[in-house]
Protein backbone atom coordinates (compact mmCIF):
# COMPACT_ATOMS: atom_id res chain seq x y z
CA UNK A 1 0.00 0.00 0.00
CA UNK A 2 2.95 2.35 0.79
CA UNK A 3 4.13 1.39 -2.90
CA UNK A 4 1.33 2.35 -4.21
CA UNK A 5 0.75 5.71 -2.41
CA UNK A 6 4.27 6.46 -3.51
CA UNK A 7 4.24 6.12 -7.07
CA UNK A 8 0.84 7.96 -6.92
CA UNK A 9 2.77 11.16 -4.92
CA UNK A 10 5.72 11.40 -7.38
CA UNK A 11 2.94 10.72 -10.67
CA UNK A 12 1.07 14.05 -8.82
CA UNK A 13 4.45 16.00 -8.38
CA UNK A 14 5.57 15.22 -11.55
CA UNK A 15 2.62 16.00 -13.43
CA UNK A 16 1.99 19.47 -11.27
CA UNK A 17 4.82 21.02 -13.09
CA UNK A 18 3.07 20.53 -16.56
CA UNK A 19 0.82 23.23 -16.37
CA UNK A 20 0.34 26.53 -17.51
CA UNK A 21 -1.20 29.07 -15.19
CA UNK A 22 -2.68 31.35 -18.23
CA UNK A 23 -4.55 28.25 -19.99
CA UNK A 24 -8.51 28.91 -18.51
CA UNK A 25 -9.61 25.09 -19.51
CA UNK A 26 -6.59 23.93 -17.20
CA UNK A 27 -7.09 26.30 -14.56
CA UNK A 28 -11.27 25.42 -14.56
CA UNK A 29 -10.06 21.80 -14.55
CA UNK A 30 -8.16 22.38 -11.68
CA UNK A 31 -10.72 24.24 -9.76
CA UNK A 32 -13.32 21.97 -10.58
CA UNK A 33 -11.19 19.02 -8.88
CA UNK A 34 -10.83 21.57 -6.08
CA UNK A 35 -14.47 22.29 -5.63
CA UNK A 36 -15.72 18.49 -6.27
CA UNK A 37 -13.31 17.30 -3.07
CA UNK A 38 -14.36 20.19 -1.51
CA UNK A 39 -18.20 20.02 -1.85
CA UNK A 40 -18.22 16.35 -1.49
CA UNK A 41 -16.47 16.62 2.27
CA UNK A 42 -18.58 19.16 3.26
CA UNK A 43 -21.80 17.80 1.96
CA UNK A 44 -20.52 14.06 3.10
CA UNK A 45 -20.38 15.94 6.75
CA UNK A 46 -23.83 17.65 6.37
CA UNK A 47 -26.06 14.95 4.24
CA UNK A 48 -24.04 11.52 4.38
CA UNK A 49 -23.49 10.15 0.77
CA UNK A 50 -26.29 11.37 -0.76
CA UNK A 51 -24.79 15.07 0.53
CA UNK A 52 -21.47 14.40 -0.51
CA UNK A 53 -22.45 13.67 -4.05
CA UNK A 54 -24.56 16.78 -4.16
CA UNK A 55 -21.82 18.69 -2.75
CA UNK A 56 -19.14 17.39 -5.18
CA UNK A 57 -21.82 18.14 -7.97
CA UNK A 58 -22.11 21.28 -6.54
CA UNK A 59 -18.83 22.71 -5.56
CA UNK A 60 -17.40 21.22 -8.81
CA UNK A 61 -19.40 23.38 -11.27
CA UNK A 62 -18.42 26.68 -8.94
CA UNK A 63 -14.94 25.41 -8.34
CA UNK A 64 -14.85 25.22 -12.95
CA UNK A 65 -16.60 28.40 -13.25
CA UNK A 66 -14.10 30.39 -10.42
CA UNK A 67 -10.94 28.67 -12.51
CA UNK A 68 -11.75 29.71 -15.59
CA UNK A 69 -12.55 32.93 -14.48
CA UNK A 70 -9.70 34.14 -13.07
CA UNK A 71 -7.37 33.17 -15.10
CA UNK A 72 -4.58 35.93 -15.30
CA UNK A 73 -3.96 37.48 -18.62
CA UNK A 74 -0.15 36.44 -20.01
CA UNK A 75 2.44 39.04 -19.42
CA UNK A 76 4.17 40.64 -22.29
CA UNK A 77 7.77 41.79 -21.81
CA UNK A 78 7.44 43.96 -25.15
CA UNK A 79 10.71 41.32 -26.73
Amino acid sequence: MMKIAAVLGMVALGTAACSDPYDPGQRALGGGLLGAGGGAAIGGLAGGGKGAAIGALGGGALGAGAGAVTTPQRPSYGY
